[in-house]
């Protein structure tokens, strides 16, 4: 399994002869938009930072919201979940993907903006590779991906969704998810190559992954 980063929640996957791209975004976001070939993408919301179909090249299967599907042997899970709260109710759905492989679980948490409850969490598989918003703003901020990443204690987790030199968006950086974690400093990866039976650490880690731009 090799994963890799475009910013913001546009990542991709590529196992077993299969590429599935997540959330990728249009101009407006400030990331350079790429075009990728892939097989399968997978929307959290219809936003411009989410839902641009038109940066992905063939003809890929598009799954934008709560089901089960199966594409090639790969078992892909969508989740409903909430975006954010305004005014003390909740104002917009998103969903959440995870991606069961033969060699891993993979779960893309989307536009998360509200720590789901314990019940919520005991309905999930258990999680290898955690895709995890962590800028605040109307996603889950620092303190909250810390909680939500101590109630799915995966293997490792991947922060997204946070400032960088591109971003346009009020966001904060990665540095204070790091603080939340205990981690002072990561040194970013180009990319992750990750097998479930060989190199998964037995605790959390969190990997930073290099903005491919």
């Amino acid at each position: 399994m090799e994963i890799t980063w475009y910013g913001h929640s546009f990542f991709k996957f590529r196992d077993r002869g299969i590429s599935i791209v997540t959330d990728p975004y249009d101009a407006s976001i400030g990331y350079p938009v790429q075009k990728i070939k892939a097989d399968v993408v997978t929307i959290s919301h219809h936003a411009p930072g989410h839902s641009n179909l038109r940066a992905v090249r063939g003809k890929p299967k598009v799954f934008d919201g709560p089901g089960e599907y199966e594409v090639r042997g790969v078992f892909i899970t969508g989740l409903a979940t909430w975006h954010r709260k305004k005014k003390g109710t909740l104002a917009e759905r998103t969903t959440m993907f995870i991606f069961e492989f033969d060699s891993l679980t993979i779960a893309h948490l989307g536009d998360l903006g509200v720590v789901p409850s314990q019940r919520e969490v005991e309905d999930l598989p258990s999680v290898d590779v955690l895709l995890i918003p962590v800028g605040g703003g109307d996603t889950l901020n620092a303190a909250q991906a810390a909680e939500v990443v101590n109630m799915l204690e995966p293997k490792v987790v991947i922060p997204m969704h946070y400032k960088t030199r591109f971003t346009k968006l009020p966001l904060d950086p990665v540095d204070k998810f790091l603080q939340q974690m205990g981690q002072k400093s990561v040194k970013p990866e180009p990319t992750l190559k990750v097998k479930k039976s060989k190199n998964l650490p037995e605790e959390t880690r969190v990997i930073l992954l290099e903005c491919t731009v």
